[in-house]
């Protein structure tokens, strides 16, 4: 990195990670002139693309995510605090595999873990995401929860 003053090469003196470990804060001094400054290298987070049935593309909205499983989070054992890192922990999972990403595989995502989560809740946003119709749809459902509960 060149010297904002004189415009020559400086030497790093100093490096701190930020709290939360997204940004790096760098002293440098200038091997030429000798004056300080701090400079900030952050992470670059690019945006993850979701792709609507209808082929309409527009940007993740975590919180969208986060409505559903509030609702079908209702009345059970599961914090607020704890959907918000469910809902980072899926976003993690989708911007490591696709910068464009199928709504179909968001919901599939949620749904494969939120099973492992609470079981109720699953049933619940599975009813809404998949458009559950009557009672027998409900009981296959469980059935299939149950069946891969066995394997």
């Amino acid at each position: 990195m060149n010297c904002p003053i004189c415009g020559n090469d400086t030497k790093v003196v100093e490096t701190r990670i930020s709290d939360n470990g997204s940004s790096i804060r760098r002293r440098r001094e200038c091997v030429s002139c000798g004056k300080r400054f701090t400079t900030y290298e952050k992470f670059e987070d690019m945006p993850l693309v979701v792709i609507k049935k209808d082929g309409r593309k527009e940007l993740f909205d975590g919180s969208k995510i986060l409505k559903g499983l509030v609702k079908a989070c209702e009345k059970r054992p599961i914090g607020i605090d704890r959907l918000k890192e469910f809902v980072e922990e899926v976003e993690r999972e989708l911007k490591n595999n696709y910068t464009e990403v199928p709504s179909e595989i968001i919901g599939q995502t949620v749904m494969d873990k939120l099973i492992l989560m609470d079981q109720v809740s699953y049933v619940r946003f599975a009813s809404v995401y998949k458009h559950f119709d009557d009672v027998e749809t409900f009981i296959h459902e469980i059935e299939q929860m149950e069946r891969k509960k066995k394997q």
